[in-house]
């Protein structure tokens, strides 16, 4: 496999040697992967090795995962550029998120640079991400460079991987160029990287090496009027709204005078850059002056945002910005009119809802935005269920209270025929659980494109499944392969219409009252199904308490309490033994959830609730929507 390329030692012979001066001492690179496949880790590694902390610093794990909500899943979310230096040459490396949700911020940022490190786990191989943000890279132009990454896990096949990264490559059409791209084999998590697997494991220069040789120096025009195009936006507590970017052209001078123009070429408004930041390590720090090809950090505009051009005053022309696939999911995100509203958080009215939610699609441009006549209902699109749900728990940690409906997806209507998104599904699965998970993707309109051993017991699977009928499988796929699956899916494009897809067996189980939960109620009701809600919880009309053992829905009392009498019992009173109640994360409970239900969202709960709370406005429903699919 190695004899299609050449080794990596001829790119660094052949490779022009820079001069010391800008802008030849500057590299701007991307690592691109599929969700866990050590990209962050890597760039711990490079940061430590590069200087940038004291030998006796401490220094956290995922450093680059700065949010609370990266940190707890363990998952990069929004992306984000550091920089290190190297031989004299600052590399500015950017960390991309690489679940499939958030591959908006993958688009984005390719625009920033020059070239990529496509990371590949040594085990799992390339992935559906690893196909999509390779895509996206080989579209731009870029020529990455092959990082196997995790070779010394004892289930590693790297020889294998090199063959099936080869092919990905050339099945996405890669130019002549791009394929002969370097490989390098690699543990970001125990800091070494090396040319060939037999020699000494000892540090990630010759992954440094590579890229100062590999990448090439930013094609800037340094002597036309300053330009850059704002790639992401995000606040800071001292300076404000902060606009990050790769400078184009020119350079530009604390408080310089600049305009921001649309993709029109439309005035949005005018202003000064109050603050020039550029990214050194983990940290931005102010510079007087910033110069094409920089990656930078502006101050002092209030208006524009990511795609705008930020430029001199005599720039008319805007800068081409890269397009961003459409959202292919959404939910309707209303104020919460449960009786227990208002209780927990404090912002609840829809005026700040909506405030918010504008101000979110405004910095993400994977989010789409749409409101009711009245304003009072908003529908947020999304590429799925994650990344509307770490949307929800954002909002829901910054004390905003709003009911969520049931995920659904965006249907398009092209020469009169539907289309829905489909979905690439990749799965390893244990043999025995292999039949399994065939059968229930079938019932959910999923057609198989691959099945093949994948080594030491597990099988891949390969579907095109439609988005409907995966909304709530991951949790029915943990529980078919007993938790040693893993599913994988990114988006693959629009299809006709699949028909019908079965939805949720079972019925809910209602609470008839309002009050607090009773152990003893609880305990007399387990034989109805499962319950959601544990003993000492507050609960009201309406509110969805468990999952009903059969198909149709049942009003229960969980605030029956035990009658107590003179009369003694000739035994022992029957000990009260609970079931624990079944946890769901937000994503599950969203996934979970039928078309006449909401997730009531606050601060300190996550609470199901039916639609119409009352049972009379449930029968009026119900009789609504059969009168109407009658004269259908």
């Amino acid at each position: 496999m190695l004899g299609r390329r050449k080794p990596i030692e001829a790119y660094i012979e052949t490779s022009p040697q820079p001069p010391f001066k800008w802008p030849r001492m500057l590299r701007n690179i991307a690592i691109i992967a599929h969700v866990d496949h050590g990209k962050t880790t890597l760039i711990d590694a490079i940061m430590k090795q590069t200087g940038l902390f004291r030998d006796n610093q401490h220094v956290e794990e995922r450093l680059m995962d700065s949010g609370d909500l990266e940190k707890e899943r363990g998952i990069t979310i929004l992306a984000k550029p550091t920089s290190v230096m190297w031989n004299d040459t600052r590399i500015n490396i950017i960390d991309t998120p690489g679940h499939a949700d958030f591959g908006g911020e993958v688009e984005r940022v390719l625009g920033m640079a020059d070239g990529v490190i496509l990371l590949t786990d040594a085990a799992e191989g390339p992935m559906p991400q690893t196909k999509f943000v390779l895509g996206k890279a080989l579209k731009q132009g870029l020529c990455p460079i092959v990082v196997i990454n995790k070779v010394d896990r004892p289930d590693g096949r790297p020889d294998a991987v090199v063959d099936e990264v080869f092919d990905l490559f050339v099945s996405l059409d890669a130019s002549d160029a791009q394929l002969d791209f370097p490989i390098l084999y690699a543990s970001g998590r125990d800091g070494w990287c090396v040319r060939e697997l037999d020699q000494a494991r000892e540090n990630l220069h010759p992954l440094l090496d590579t890229v100062l040789a590999h990448v090439p120096a930013p094609e800037v025009a340094p002597d036309k009027p300053f330009a850059m195009l704002a790639t992401l936006l995000d606040s800071d507590p001292y300076i404000g709204r902060c606009l990050t970017g790769r400078v184009l052209q020119g350079t530009a001078k604390v408080n310089a005078p600049v305009k921001a123009i649309n993709l029109e070429g439309a005035q949005i408004e005018t202003g000064r850059l109050t603050k020039l930041l550029r990214f050194e390590g983990t940290e931005r720090v102010a510079v007087d002056a910033v110069h094409a090809g920089d990656l930078i950090c502006i101050a002092g505009l209030t208006k524009a945002s990511v795609a705008d051009t930020i430029c001199d005053p005599q720039v008319d022309t805007a800068l081409a910005s890269t397009p961003v696939d459409p959202p292919t999911m959404s939910v309707t995100i209303t104020v919460n009119d449960s009786p227990f509203a208002g209780k927990e958080g404090k912002k609840v009215t829809s005026t700040v809802i909506r405030e918010r939610l504008l101000a979110e699609a405004e910095t993400n441009v994977a989010i789409t935005f749409a409101e009711s006549a009245n304003k009072d209902a908003f529908e947020i699109g999304g590429r799925g269920e994650l990344q509307l749900g770490v949307l929800i728990e954002t909002m829901r940690r910054e004390g905003f209270e709003m009911t969520v409906s049931r995920p659904r997806v965006l249907i398009r209507m092209e020469n009169g025929t539907r289309l829905e998104p489909i979905e690439e599904v990749t799965i390893d699965v244990d043999e025995e659980y292999a039949s399994s998970v065939v059968d229930a993707l079938n019932k959910r309109k999923a057609v198989m494109q691959d099945m093949r051993a994948a080594g030491a017991g597990k099988t891949r699977l390969v579907f095109h499944a439609p988005s409907r009928g995966l909304i709530g499988y991951p949790s029915r796929f943990l529980t078919d392969t007993r938790g040693t699956g893993v599913l994988n899916r990114v988006f693959h494009s629009y299809g006709p219409y699949c028909g019908d897809v079965p939805g949720r067996r079972n019925g809910a189980l209602i609470a008839s009252e309002t009050g607090t939960a009773v152990a003893y109620a609880i305990f007399n009701l387990q034989d109805r199904g499962v319950m959601f809600i544990d003993p000492q919880m507050p609960v009201y009309q309406g509110m969805i308490v468990g999952e009903h053992s059969r198909d149709n829905d049942l009003e229960i009392n969980v605030l029956k309490g035990k009658k107590l009498t003179n009369v003694r019992a000739s035994g022992a009173d029957e000990a009260v033994t609970l079931v624990p109640p079944r946890r769901m994360s937000l994503e599950d409970i969203m996934a979970y959830i039928d078309s006449d239900e909401l997730l009531e969202v606050t601060p300190q709960s996550l609470r199901l609730r039916k639609k119409y709370l009352l049972e009379h406005e449930r029968k009026k429903f119900r009789r609504q929507l059969e009168e109407e699919a009658a004269q259908f």
